[in-house]
């Protein structure tokens, strides 16, 4: 009988196969590092200049963009404490939209710091202590560095609103931003409702054509739908609409029932009747006034005969989300079943036709009066290409909404960023105790960004930076980064401005994700439930997914 070791202390505690971390070494430092790592990613895409990023993803679809959201989306992190840092940049994209980089890079760049700090022996406690005076000190100056007169914009003035979300444009496709931004702003000026803080993000659609390039983009008011019309009607001028959700085809009975036949004449009669219930519904729907049937489901044949008998426009959506945005866009009331409609559900279009772009044939469903929908159509070479300008195009729209709701704005071009580091470290020199270290480390953190947008330009970072601080030393407080030039200038006369609302929520969700790693001392983490792992399996016995 061989002798076991009994287990003692928190092994007899928990069950085995756990993994226990505990202690300055193993946790905090070991979860700081997971952090940078993440932080070292997306920091290269940081800027108008950002490098991109191809991730392929657990089924084999390829990303190529510099979107910090996309890219740790798709990574599937595995660590606990680098995951905090994703859900902040998650947060950040739901909420604004854009400065998810930001968010995230700097949540790493004030870890960094962090790791410093506990290496020359302050505790944990302390540098959250003065993370947390660092980050409310940070948004008293960024209501300083708001720009005069810009908290009253009219949001459906264009040139207003092109001048505040090109920064957030350029940031995704740099060199393209005024074509786009001048799209995106025509495109949610068209559908922005009297209370602009209503605004709907899901009203601007985007619909990708593979083909042509960025000067063919073009704005519909209306849906574009990806689909033919089914049968030979291929338009239609200022029409009402009945929206059918259960497709349009003889359904068969609620109850089943057998109907006996005796002979020929019966079952020609039968077919008959078949044939003359489906005209009687058609029919009706033809005399309600409606021109244009939508199918949310399949079109039967003889159902199809007669629509095209009386001239009737059948259109077919298969989505279901499709099919809703169809109805708010001409006001329809989807029915379930084919009925009569009553003249209150159905809906009008001023016109819909089929058209050819690019080889792809589109329905193009136009309202031009109400202010529901509008569509940018996006063009260019390969699907990649496509999928990185929908990007922009959301972060644009997502940069409008946040505009109605708060249209403040602070120099971009990272001056914002210097004069905050330069406050923050006199702030910290006012301080007493262990907490002047950490400002002054939450300080220095703020240089990343410069250091960075340079980096990725190819220039000098330490002679940019140092020109930044003596121009902001003598209250030149919006000199920031020409990149093209390489040189030090005033932001007012580049025109790169960010939302304030986008700062300041970055850098809040990045010091609470920071401060939430700092806090943790020990990591438990039980085994793993469920079989054998997918990449311990025996090779041949199953398929990839």
């Amino acid at each position: 009988m061989g002798f076991s070791m009994q287990p003692y202390g928190i092994q007899s505690m928990l069950k085995e196969g756990h993994k226990h971390l505990s202690g300055l070494d193993e946790a905090v430092l070991k979860n700081i590092d997971a952090c940078k790592q993440l932080s070292t990613i997306t920091r290269t895409s940081l800027g108008p200049n950002g490098m991109n990023k191809m991730v392929i993803n657990h089924l084999d679809k390829l990303f190529v963009t510099n979107d910090a959201a996309t890219i740790v989306n798709e990574l599937e992190v595995q660590h606990p404490a680098a995951k905090i840092l994703v859900l902040a940049g998650k947060a950040q994209q739901e909420e604004i939209g854009d400065g998810a980089n930001l968010a995230i890079s700097f949540a790493g760049e004030i870890l960094q710091g962090a790791e410093e700090l506990i290496r020359m022996g302050l505790h944990p406690s302390e540098i959250i202590s003065g993370y947390t005076k660092a980050i409310n000190k940070t948004i008293e100056i960024l209501d300083d560095l708001v720009e005069k007169g810009s908290e009253n914009m009219d949001v459906r003035i264009k040139e207003e609103v092109v001048y505040r979300m090109k920064a957030a444009v350029a940031s995704k496709q740099y060199g393209q931003e005024d074509i786009l931004s001048s799209l995106i702003a025509d495109a949610c000026i068209q559908v922005c409702p009297k209370n602009p803080v209503n605004f709907n993000v899901d009203n601007v659609r985007v619909a990708k054509i593979v083909g042509g390039g960025l000067h063919n983009c073009t704005i519909v008011r209306g849906l574009v739908l990806k689909s033919d019309a089914v049968g030979s009607i291929k338009r239609m001028e200022k029409a009402k609409v009945a929206v059918f959700v259960g497709g349009v085809d003889t359904s068969a009975t609620e109850t089943k029932g057998t109907v006996l036949i005796h002979n020929a004449e019966q079952l020609e009669n039968y077919s008959k009747t078949e044939e003359a219930k489906v005209e009687e519904l058609i029919k009706a729907v033809a005399d309600s006034g409606a021109k244009v049937i939508v199918s949310g489901a399949a079109v039967g044949e003889m159902a199809l005969h007669f629509c095209e008998r009386y001239k009737l426009m059948v259109l077919k959506i298969s989505s279901k989300f499709e099919l809703r945005r169809f109805c708010r866009t001409t006001g329809a009331v989807a029915m379930l079943k084919l009925c009569q409609p009553n003249p209150d559900d159905l809906g009008y279009v001023d016109s819909m036709s089929v058209e050819e772009i690019g080889g792809a044939r589109v329905t193009i469903v136009r309202n031009e009066g109400g202010n529901s929908v509008s569509t940018v159509v996006l063009r260019g070479s390969t699907d990649s290409i496509l999928d990185d300008l929908e990007r922009a195009v959301d972060d644009g729209v997502n940069t409008y909404k946040a505009m109605c709701r708060d249209s403040r704005i602070v120099p971009g071009a990272a001056a914002t960023e210097i004069e905050l580091a330069r406050r923050l470290k006199e702030f910290s020199f006012k301080e007493t105790g262990l907490d002047q270290y950490a400002i002054s480390k939450f300080a220095e953190s703020f240089e990343m960004v410069p250091k960075t947008l340079s980096e990725n330009a190819g220039l000098n970072a330490m002679e940019i930076i140092s020109s930044l601080y003596a121009e902001h030393a003598s209250d030149n407080t919006k000199v920031g980064i020409d990149l093209e030039e390489g040189v030090c200038k005033d932001v007012s006369t580049m025109n790169v401005w960010d939302l304030y609302v986008t700062k300041h929520f970055a850098l809040k969700y990045a010091a609470d994700a920071a401060c939430t790693v700092l806090r943790v001392d020990q990591i438990i983490m039980s085994k793993p439930a469920g079989g054998p792992r997918r990449d311990q399996q025996p090779a041949g016995g199953m398929d990839e997914d």
